[in-house]
């Protein structure tokens, strides 16, 4: 006889290694202050893991990001804007060790994750920022409306998306760096002579390390954009003054991108009519200065920050003919050894050896 309470698996326990992943769900879902349906949904994701084959035998370091990557799966599927670093940083974790899991889980248990949506993850991380919210600490001439500065960092973002400025990078720090643009565009007059360490130390959020070089990029581009509209062409800009002009430069956006960086097949084309001898201006006996500040002027190829400004490549030194001279003394490796020819004593030998 069988009792009922053994036949319907009432007496099963949990294991320990799965209560602690479950535990581990729950307070990420705490403290990200998700809904109901989110830890459901994660807590069924990480039951299904740790049941599977897969990740019986995974070390205790990736079975405490297992969670995590759960909770991710989750909010990227109801479009729930999170970012991986987020993650990371509450569960102290590398990122590259994160991404191995979050990867392995993905293809054992066949979920579809949709990509992140930029737009939803800058409304969510502006909500954060204290200097669009009406408190008291925060001075009368920086404080803003947060759906102006919501408008006008997307449209940033949208434009850094269209100049490869997004691509391969973290998004956070090109958020952080398109808001400040943003904040300083809508009153430039009180707020240009404000740095963006002291914006995000007003905002009461941290600053990330690349946000200084996404801003320097966004510049560069914001000021090619401006030599081509007519009626700036008369003020000397630079990366201060053009934050003033951000509202025009984003109504024309796509001519002026067109204008700034799109090379014509005629000016790729002219270099090679000319011959292989040196350019006319420097035939005719022109300045040199004048050809090279045409050059400068003229529209450069729209192409990502990694080919414009490659790594520097370290050069191995060319080997000196004394060094490739064979003086007898180099190391021999075992598969060498194996090559040379073994006498009849050494075969004997040897095979005394294998059988011993």
């Amino acid at each position: 006889e069988v009792a009922y309470s053994q036949s319907t698996g009432q007496k099963e326990q949990l294991s320990r290694c799965l209560k602690r992943g479950i535990r581990r769900v729950q307070d990420l879902c705490k403290v990200l202050q998700l809904p109901a349906l989110f830890e459901e949904t994660a807590v069924s994701y990480v039951q299904r893991a740790l049941q599977h084959p897969s990740f019986h035998l995974l070390s205790l370091e990736k079975k405490e990001l297992l969670g995590g990557c759960c909770v991710f799966v989750t909010c990227r599927q109801h479009n729930w804007p999170l970012t991986m670093g987020t993650i990371c940083s509450l569960l102290y974790a590398k990122q590259e060790l994160f991404a191995t899991v979050f990867l392995s889980l993905q293809k054992e248990l066949e979920l579809s994750v949709p990509a992140l949506s930029l737009a939803d993850l800058v409304k969510s991380h502006l909500n954060s920022f204290q200097l669009f919210q009406p408190t008291a600490n925060i001075p009368a001439q920086f404080g803003e409306d947060k759906e102006k500065v919501v408008a006008r960092t997307l449209q940033i973002v949208e434009l850094a998306s269209e100049t490869w400025l997004v691509t391969g990078r973290h998004p956070v720090p090109i958020i952080t760096a398109a808001a400040f643009l943003a904040w300083q565009s809508l009153h430039p007059p009180a707020r240009l002579s404000c740095t963006l360490s002291r914006f995000c130390k007003l905002a009461g959020v941290d600053l990330p390390p690349p946000a200084h070089l996404r801003l320097k990029e966004l510049l560069e581009i914001l000021l090619r954009m401006a030599s081509q509209l007519v009626w700036l062409r008369m003020f000397n800009l630079d990366k201060k003054t053009v934050v003033k002009h951000i509202g025009d430069l984003l109504q024309h956006r796509l001519v002026l991108l067109k204008k700034a960086f799109c090379l014509h097949d005629g000016e790729e084309q002219q270099p090679m009519a000319t011959g292989e001898g040196s350019p006319p201006a420097a035939q005719d006996g022109d300045c040199p200065l004048e050809g090279q500040q045409q050059r400068e002027d003229s529209p450069r190829p729209l192409l990502p920050p990694c080919l414009l400004n490659p790594r520097k490549r370290l050069r191995t030194a060319a080997p000196r003919a004394s060094d490739s001279a064979i003086t007898g003394d180099e190391p021999i490796s075992d598969s060498e050894i194996e090559q040379y020819l073994r006498g009849p004593e050494e075969v004997r030998a040897f095979r005394k050896a294998k059988l011993w």
